[in-house]
């Protein structure tokens, strides 16, 4: 290709130079008559000028020979006489100086010519990277970008400018950078100061207020940057403003939200605690690290098994990963009652809620730990409390059942020292018909005695203080004991009881002391209730009450509650009777409450109250496995 292009370019310039002789020879002819013979050369030294100039080296020297050849042949013939060749030389040396000139000059052309497309290229690559810096400062529409002078006069001004402060590009250029700030501002001179410590330090960043059109305020991140040249004159100064109002006043918020959350985690009772997926601790509040021991920083990127006691400690992880695997959730959502430990070692029981979020693409758990240290124990002082104030009431309750008692446990006593005496009488002469008669003597007296014995024992278990234990009794068994202690004395005072206790409302789940309490009180108070009425009726009656739950109730004849007193009837210090203390029904609220079941009073139709109580129905085969 380059030979294809080459040789029509090398021909054409050597046509130039051949073409550049002749119009010299036609001229040199045209010019003999007036000339003659003198300055034969001096036309072809322009036809060789021409040739180095538009063809180069070669072809001007070809136009030097060329030119002498045509001369010879066309003008005047060639010599050898010295005139001739000293002209000839001289022609060949001015020819020679004008190819070494044209070929400067072509240099020089050539490096014009480059200069020129360089300077068209830098030109044009200059406009290019105007217009995006021009479009990248417009486009900067939260940004207000715009240079001043030396002397702090307005030079450019850009499009977010004009957005952020309001005036247009025409209304500012020219003007002082002090008609942005506030009037206060002004007079103390900061305009002008800020610049000079631009110029002296080589920059100033700053948060201050400034000022729009309209003549409202907003506070701006400042930014001045002085401009110097390569000599390290001051050229001016660049300057980008941003107005940062809003996202001060969000930044405050949220300080002071974050300060309060702090505030309410430093006194809290409850210790918060947040994890990531992996179970790493992220945070830890000082009420944790008042409850554990350790501090935040100790514990940051640490699992928090580290809080926990084997075996839970090594088991934590596998069941974040069942959870994740499986979807169960075994704590997440709701309360439970684990057991943590502390930096010292010390074990203690908490109540620990955990709640689930998604954050940044990641699962975080936030756990809120509650000590249950002091409710344990304030739980287990309580239940003692509990135990021995019904322990008192029972031996309270067998005080009011003393006399009665007594009376009870008089007869077979009585019966006892009857026949002992008779046996001694019929020893005293013995005779052996009356063997019979001795015999059966000692059978009765041993009955009564066993009679006595079993009266002892109830009351004796009834009292006696014990650990509270639920186990599977079968309630008519259960009643029939109650109400043996409780229906001591009934018969003599003309009260009739009757029992009607359903077969599918059995066996029940209970403490079968403190439930034959609940009995022995209620059916007590039916028999005082009864004893001035003029029917004296008390009915003791169960039945299934739906699913799991069995109803026992206590009706008599009595003349009933009146509703204000019904109202407050289970609480303490409340009560119908005028020597009565009014714990006795609260005793029995608490005993069904703790035995899962409820106890509330109705009146009948027929007159008198019925108190009705439900208690956990247990399965049949829990009885046969027992």
């Amino acid at each position: 290709m380059n030979r294809r292009h080459g040789m029509p370019e090398l021909a054409r310039r050597y046509a130039i130079a051949g073409g550049a002789v002749l119009i010299a020879a036609a001229f040199r002819m045209i010019l003999h008559p007036a000339l003659g013979e003198r300055a034969l050369y001096l036309p072809f030294m322009a036809a060789v000028l021409a040739a180095g100039t538009f063809g180069g080296i070669f072809p001007a020297i070809f136009a030097t020979c060329l030119s002498i050849i045509v001369t010879a042949l066309f003008i005047k013939p060639l010599r050898l006489a010295t005139g001739d060749l000293v002209e000839v030389a001289t022609f060949v040396l001015t020819a020679a100086c004008i190819v070494l000139l044209s070929r400067a000059l072509s240099r020089l052309r050539l490096h014009s010519s480059r200069s020129d497309d360089r300077a068209r290229e830098q030109a044009a690559h200059a406009s290019d990277m105007a217009d995006e810096l021009n479009l990248l400062i417009d486009g900067a529409a939260d940004y207000a970008i715009y240079m001043l002078d030396p002397t702090g006069r307005v030079t450019i001004w850009n499009r977010g400018a004009e957005r952020l402060k309001g005036w247009t590009e025409q209304e500012v250029l020219g003007q002082r950078t002090a008609m942005f700030y506030p009037r206060d501002a002004v007079g103390r001179g900061k305009p002008e100061a800020d610049l000079e410590t631009a110029r002296r330090n080589g920059k100033l960043e700053e948060e201050d207020w400034r000022r729009r059109k309209d003549g409202s305020e907003f506070l701006a991140h400042v930014s001045i940057t002085a401009l110097h040249d390569e000599a390290g004159r001051l050229r001016g100064f660049g300057k980008v403003v941003r107005d940062v109002t809003e996202e001060r006043a969000v930044d405050r918020k949220l300080r002071a939200s974050e300060a309060q959350l702090r505030s309410v985690l430093a006194t809290v009772p409850d210790a918060m605690i947040v994890i990531d997926e992996r179970g790493a601790i992220i945070s830890f509040s000082p009420t944790a690290e008042r409850l554990f021991g350790y501090s935040e920083e100790e514990l940051a990127g640490r699992n928090v098994s580290v809080l926990m006691p084997t075996p839970d400690r090594e088991a934590h992880d596998g069941y974040m990963q069942h959870y994740f695997t499986t979807g169960e959730r075994r704590i997440i959502g709701m309360g439970r009652t684990v057991t943590g430990l502390k930096r010292d070692g010390a074990t203690f029981p908490l109540e620990l809620y955990v709640g689930e979020a998604l954050s940044d693409d990641r699962r975080i758990f936030t756990g809120f730990v509650r000590d249950m240290t002091e409710k344990v124990a304030a739980d287990d002082r309580l239940e003692e409390l509990r135990s021995g104030l019904i322990h008192v009431a029972r031996v309270s309750a067998m005080g009011t059942m003393a006399s009665t008692l007594a009376h009870e446990l008089n007869q077979p006593i009585t019966a006892v020292a009857n026949y002992m005496e008779a046996v001694r009488d019929l020893l005293g002469q013995p005779d052996p018909d009356d063997l019979p008669m001795i015999r059966d003597a000692l059978d009765e007296a041993a009955k009564e005695a066993i009679r006595a014995g079993q009266i002892v024992r109830r009351l004796r278990e009834f009292v006696a203080k014990g650990e509270v234990g639920k186990t599977v009794e079968p309630l008519p068994a259960l009643v029939a004991d109650a109400a043996k202690l409780a229906t001591i004395g009934a018969r003599e005072k003309g009260i009739e009881v009757r029992f009607d206790l359903h077969p599918a409302a059995s066996p029940v789940l209970v403490d079968k002391v403190q439930i034959q309490q609940v009995l022995i009180n209620l059916i007590r108070n039916g028999i005082e209730a009864v004893g001035d009425a003029p029917v004296k009726l008390l009915t003791v009656t169960s039945r299934d009450d739906g699913p799991g739950v069995v109803r026992l109730s206590v009706g008599d004849s009595g003349p009933g509650v009146t509703p204000d007193v019904a109202e407050n009837l289970f609480r303490a210090f409340t009560s119908t009777k005028p020597s009565g203390m009014g714990l006795g029904l609260s005793i029995c609220r608490t005993i069904v409450e703790v035995n899962g079941g409820r106890i509330w009073l109705e009146p009948r139709q027929t007159g008198g109250a019925t108190f009705h109580f439900t208690l956990i129905k247990a399965e049949s085969e829990a009885v046969d496995d027992g």
